[in-house]
């Protein structure tokens, strides 16, 4: 997918260096988590930032990893990551979520960045849909999100890391539930394409 001077593409190892650069722009993204707290857990998670870097490789080199990436031109400047619930079964107030669902999802959004350069001009916006353009490619299905409610006080960015409930039901998502204290449950059906 091409618009507007920039492109969405997948992760993949042949987009690794992109990805990796981006988060590399930005220490390592949240502390050096490299987006890898919602994979399983495993020995390697949690090793700092060259071992999340490396763990985080691995995992999209066997397929395991998915994301949606804005790019302009080479570089990446955001991303939404999804996949199924076996890939991304460690979601925040995970206790709760189970206790109370009603669904099992076929993929989760569970992160979207995008790198501070290029905030506030809707490029979170492109990489969720991105992802739902590539979830319809692997056959479609029920995608949740767990996006944010903001209120009138002003959000660090490190807790508004998957989004908010506007920008969700701008996408097409109805809210399901509330989860913890500022988080959501939002819910749509994809469409294979």
């Amino acid at each position: 997918m091409a618009t507007n001077g920039y492109s969405i593409q997948p992760l993949t190892a042949h987009t690794w260096d992109a990805f990796s650069a981006l988060v590399e722009r930005h220490n390592g993204i949240f502390g050096g988590c490299w987006c890898i707290n919602f994979h399983p857990d495993c020995a390697e998670r949690g090793q700092g930032h060259e071992g999340n870097r490396a763990l985080k490789k691995r995992l999209v080199e066997a397929g395991q990893a998915h994301a949606a990436m804005v790019m302009i031109g080479d570089e990446a400047i955001a991303w939404a990551e999804y996949g199924t619930p076996e890939e991304l079964p460690s979601i925040h107030h995970r206790k709760q979520y189970l206790a109370e669902a009603d669904v099992t999802p076929d993929y989760r959004v569970t992160c979207i960045f995008v790198d501070k350069r290029y905030r506030k001009q809707g490029y979170a916006k492109s990489a969720l849909a991105g992802a739902l353009e590539q979830i319809a490619a692997r056959g479609g299905g029920v995608v949740e999100g767990y996006p944010h409610e903001i209120g009138e006080k002003r959000m660090n960015n490190s807790f508004v890391y998957n989004g908010t409930r506007t920008m969700y039901e701008d996408a097409g998502f109805e809210f399901v539930r509330s989860k913890g204290l500022k988080n959501t449950v939002m819910r749509r059906t994809i469409e294979p394409s």
